[in-house]
């Protein structure tokens, strides 16, 4: 599969240059850094949380856990993970657990961990389990140009 249809129009759009990475087929974004021969760190893992008036991206390395208490803090709402109906239903082009980290593409707001802000290359899935998508870091921080930024996860 080539990418996510909403992600390739949204970064055309955006005029960011980029290239995929095929790998065989993988059940989690760690498993895909280590298919593909990425470090897991530069690997952006986008994970869906609901609360009370919508949804949220939330994006953190591959190697990172998310802190659910310190996001629900920063954000100020109660969160919870979303769904796989809920996350097919916003990201209706892409296969469960492979959502782009790109929220603007999906009409969902992100908020980046600010461990990948200094990244020279970034890496994130392309919508299906089998193709990465990698472009620099300052077109990565580009099309993340509306995201909320802070400090929200750690290594296990």
């Amino acid at each position: 599969m080539t990418i996510a249809g909403k992600l390739q129009d949204y970064i055309a759009g955006e005029g960011i240059a980029y290239d995929t990475v095929a790998h065989h087929r993988t059940a989690t974004t760690s498993q895909s850094a280590q298919a593909a021969h990425i470090p897991g760190s530069r690997l952006a893992k986008s994970v869906v949380v609901h609360h009370e008036t919508g949804y949220v991206l939330a994006v953190v390395p591959s190697t990172h856990r998310i802190e659910l208490s310190t996001l629900q803090d920063l954000m100020n709402r109660r969160l919870g993970l979303a769904s796989e109906e809920e996350v097919s239903s916003l990201f209706s082009d892409c296969d469960i657990g492979a959502v782009p980290p790109i929220g603007p593409a999906y009409d969902v707001p992100v908020i980046l961990d600010e461990s990948l802000g200094d990244a020279s290359d970034v890496y994130f899935e392309g919508g299906d389990h089998k193709t990465l998508v990698h472009v620099t870091g300052p077109n990565f921080r580009s099309l993340m140009k509306d995201a909320q930024i802070a400090r929200f996860s750690h290594l296990p």
